[in-house]
């Protein structure tokens, strides 16, 4: 592992980054993984790497704002394809992002859902979130979101009654 460079011009370089870059970073890590906690670990990685090639950097001729950008995108996209990370549900049965054509129908169904699950209410939302996506039980969404399991049933019940008026029917099938 390199060692940070320690010359004022390199922390100067970081501390810009912080304060220029940051925010948009997350934004642009949350929007492809809607997790906003995860988005913030990985600008920070993000972030490591450009103290780690700060040299680099600093003689760079194209656009340091790019460079990071392109580190986050690797890094999200590196994240998704480890395979603990997440299984979809499609149809009550788990596919494996990674394997082959099921991959595509997999990234088709997440273009299909993020915007229809942003026509729900985020208490409705996040409980989906947390159920499907995150694969937890009603007992362990109710303890991370602090409400009761029965609140939990309920906004999945109502929450899956709105997708379906809202998907088209061979979404539902």
């Amino acid at each position: 592992m390199a060692t940070p460079p320690t010359d004022v011009t390199a922390c100067d370089l970081v501390r810009t980054i912080v304060r220029e870059h940051r925010d948009g970073l997350v934004s642009y890590a949350e929007r492809m993984l809607g997790d906003r906690g995860l988005a913030e670990d990985i600008v920070q990685e993000t972030i490591i790497r450009a103290w780690r090639n700060t040299d680099r950097l600093l003689g760079m001729e194209g656009s340091v704002k790019g460079w990071l950008f392109t580190v986050t995108r690797n890094l999200v996209i590196d994240w998704v394809r480890k395979p603990h990370t997440r299984k979809e549900v499609v149809g009550g049965t788990y596919i494996d992002p990674s394997s082959g054509a099921e991959s595509f129908e997999a990234v088709h169904h997440s273009m299909v859902a993020k915007p229809t699950l942003r026509r729900l209410s985020p208490e409705h939302r996040e409980v989906l979130i947390h159920l499907y996506l995150r694969d937890r039980t009603i007992k362990e969404t109710a303890a991370i979101l602090g409400i009761p399991a029965g609140t939990v049933k309920s906004r999945q019940h109502n929450a899956l009654r709105k997708l379906r008026q809202v998907l088209p029917p061979e979404a539902v099938a």
